[in-house]
């Protein structure tokens, strides 16, 4: 069984490895690219493999599904989509394991008393439009449809321009269709010593834009008393972030940078950085943002420059379902139970209905970059623990439908 496991595994992600893949061996699958729709392409191709239908949201999502019959059902998936020259396992290990899990059940005998459905949630990253879960938050009626659809990326392309209408946005009587929703995902540090693990929280974490505004001039006749140089401004806001995060044992990071008007031989009139700032409770991130944000403002009066902070998406404390997790831990041999300072859509789910994540082993703690891995072995071992949990739990239901209440 696990030598069969192993082949299909293998043979199915050698279908994904070369899809949107750089030079350098990372990914390049932005939402809505040539390279995350090819991937779309081969979820449809998977599903109607499997004989199960495919149904999208009109938010991008997709949602393939395996049998119908009583009321409620199990979600489980990921997404495709990449941060720039990402890994290969951060998403789509989750889909992947998740139509392997239902080549197991099926291989059983095994028929699920309720529905159990693949999803394939849009924008995940938030690389191209900048709002990480996006597919989730516009299904989950999160974010506002008409705000989403104005979202731009770095070529000035709106998101309604790429899908070519306003994007539906909620629909609760899809989500209530779920009584939970599983994710499996690579595990993104070194915290996980065995194969595979289950979460019990994400960080509270978001991205801020801080614009500092100053004057261009000549690099070479313009003393240098004289300078309101704003690229000085934005070193320090670097700085001070990285302190601030040491500090409080967050975590704090400018990945992305723009200059105006980025030569060599003339003084910025202005950069525009990102934020990416990440703590263990609500409290310390606001008062990390806050000290951060009152130190480069005090540090632009000294250079003469100004500078502002926008918050652009934020994303507060999740704790996921604590009898589930424990259900889910004890089910699959007591295995570890650890939160994690990375986002993911499942956070965004968790306040619709009761949510779960199993974590499979990264041997080398790296993630969204090129070295992200797992090994075969380990993700047969996360098939294998994920076809466990939703036979479970599409046999077993978390909520009784005819009295409306909780089964932990």
């Amino acid at each position: 069984m696990v030598s069969d496991l192993l082949h299909s595994f293998r043979e199915v992600w050698a279908q994904l490895s070369g899809i949107g893949r750089a030079p350098d061996g990372g990914y390049l699958r932005f939402a809505w690219s040539p390279a995350e729709i090819e991937l779309r392409d081969w979820f449809h191709a998977q599903a109607a493999a499997r004989d199960m239908p495919v149904t999208s949201d009109g938010n991008g999502n997709l949602f393939a599904t395996w049998g119908d019959g009583e009321p409620g059902g199990v979600l489980t998936g990921s997404h495709f989509d990449s941060v720039p020259h990402g890994g290969a396992y951060d998403g789509p290990l989750g889909i992947v394991s998740a139509f392997l899990a239902v080549d197991v059940l099926r291989s059983r005998g095994f028929q699920p008393v309720r529905a159990i459905t693949v999803a394939a949630f849009a924008e995940e990253e938030g690389s191209r439009f900048g709002v990480a879960c996006l597919g989730s938050r516009l299904l989950t009626g999160a974010i506002d449809p008409e705000r989403a659809a104005a979202l731009t990326d770095r070529d000035g392309l709106s998101l309604g321009d790429v899908l070519g209408v306003v994007p539906h946005g909620a629909r609760p009587s899809f989500v209530a269709r779920f009584d939970a929703y599983v994710e499996l995902h690579v595990e993104q540090g070194r915290a996980l010593g065995s194969p595979v693990g289950v979460a019990s929280a994400i960080w509270p974490h978001g991205r801020w834009r801080f614009d500092v505004e100053g004057e261009g001039n000549h690099a070479g006749t313009t003393l240098m008393s004289d300078r309101r140089d704003p690229m000085l401004t934005y070193a320090f806001t670097v700085l001070a972030a990285n302190k601030e995060a040491r500090l409080r044992g967050g975590h704090a990071t400018v990945g992305r940078v723009e200059v105006v008007p980025n030569a060599t031989n003339a003084i910025p009139s202005g950069v525009r950085g990102w934020l990416d700032a990440r703590a263990a409770d609500d409290e310390t991130l606001a008062a990390m943002v806050e000290a951060l944000a009152k130190k480069a403002t005090e540090r632009a009066g000294r250079d003469g420059t100004a500078i502002r902070f926008t918050a652009e998406s934020t994303t507060g404390e999740v704790r996921f379902d604590e009898g589930l997790a424990a259900r889910l831990a004890t089910l699959l041999g007591d295995v570890p139970v650890l939160p994690t300072g990375a986002g993911h859509d499942a956070g965004v789910l968790s306040a619709h209905l009761p949510t779960a994540m199993l974590f499979v082993r990264n041997p080398t703690g790296v993630s969204h970059a090129p070295a992200e891995s797992a090994t075969d072995d380990d993700c047969a071992a996360g098939v294998l623990a994920l076809a466990r949990v939703l036979e479970e739990l599409s046999g077993r239901p978390l909520v009784d439908h005819d009295e409306g209440v909780a089964r932990a």
